[in-house]
């Protein structure tokens, strides 16, 4: 016997909160995708910066276990942690705006169309809806992160105010702030998406066909890791021609050259593998480890777990 919230009709979504979803709630939200987001991507600096490495100097940086290995021989330990300023500033405005506003656009699509649209198109239209926005905030600083991260030692600053006012005063050649926006949204809007859509519709499997008891009664840390990673690794693989192109943006010698120069140069098989190996632990993780502190947070403010949509 299904949990009486849910439901597997199409049209009719688990309803999973009685907190009214007003200013409070989604401000909470929104801090909660703060901590989400900030607090995951600037733990995983190291990876991130052997990820964008492998992709720009492919060459150079032949794997995960070398690069991490080559970083620490050139740059110490602290290399492994370039750019963890900006990542920390970028991604916690990124999560503000992303979870936040995905919560008010799912409410806001659901009362409009929640009669005549399926629970998946919800999810897919609020978490476009909202990455689209999230990105713009992203954008500038991460801009910044890829520069500090891929450039050779002691050629560009690394503190992140001179680093954004280095990347302001050639504008003409950096195009900052919003140079890297088009690539940032063909990366990140098909990951978000993945990423909302299939933690939901995994969270209402669980609920429908393996988790027949209450809701209440399963640890949500479990569910909600399990839901993430396996969305994050399916678009992990998505996703990685476009993460290639930002950082190769990023490249001295791809100075001034458009996207599709860059694609047409590398290559799309070289965009889709190289990094790849370690995108999908990075993803994965950025994708389980989010859920798990975002609904940790909205449990520890009374306010429920994520998943479906609020009865009204």
């Amino acid at each position: 016997m299904h949990h009486p919230l849910f439901t597997t009709k199409e049209h009719t979504p688990i309803a999973t909160s009685l907190v009214p979803h007003d200013a409070s709630y989604y401000g909470k939200c929104a801090v909660a995708g703060v901590l989400a987001c900030g607090a995951t991507h600037t733990f995983l600096t190291p990876l991130d910066v052997v990820k964008c490495n492998l992709q720009v100097f492919p060459s150079k940086y032949t794997g995960l276990v070398q690069g991490f290995r080559l970083v620490a021989a050139e740059e110490g330990l602290v290399g492994l942690y370039k750019g963890w300023a900006p990542t920390a500033l970028g991604y916690s405005a990124q999560g503000f705006c992303k979870y936040g506003l995905y919560e008010v656009f799912k409410d806001a699509y659901s009362a409009v169309l929640g009669d005549v649209v399926p629970s998946g198109g919800i999810y897919l239209a609020a978490s476009a809806s909202a990455e689209v926005i999230a990105d713009v905030a992203l954008c500038p600083i991460e801009m910044v992160k890829v520069k500090v991260q891929t450039s050779p030692v002691g050629t560009f600053l690394t503190a992140i105010k001179p680093a954004v006012a280095a990347m302001r005063a050639n504008a003409a050649e950096t195009r900052f702030p919003f140079g890297s926006v088009v690539p940032l949204w063909s990366r990140q809007i098909p990951y978000t998406l993945a990423k909302f859509f299939f933690f939901e519709k995994v969270v209402e499997a669980f609920y429908t066909h393996v988790f027949t008891a209450p809701k209440e009664s399963y640890p949500k840390p479990r569910r909600d890791l399990a839901s993430g990673y396996l969305a994050g690794v399916i678009w992990a693989v998505v996703s990685h021609p476009a993460d290639s192109v930002v950082s190769l943006l990023a490249k001295a010698e791809h100075k001034g050259k458009s996207v599709p120069t860059i694609v047409a140069e590398t290559g799309l098989t070289n965009l889709a593998t190289r990094g790849l190996g370690s995108r999908i632990p990075i993803i994965g993780t950025l994708t389980g480890l989010p859920w798990w502190i975002y609904d940790a947070f909205k449990s520890a403010c009374g306010m429920g777990t994520t998943g479906g949509i609020a009865k009204r």
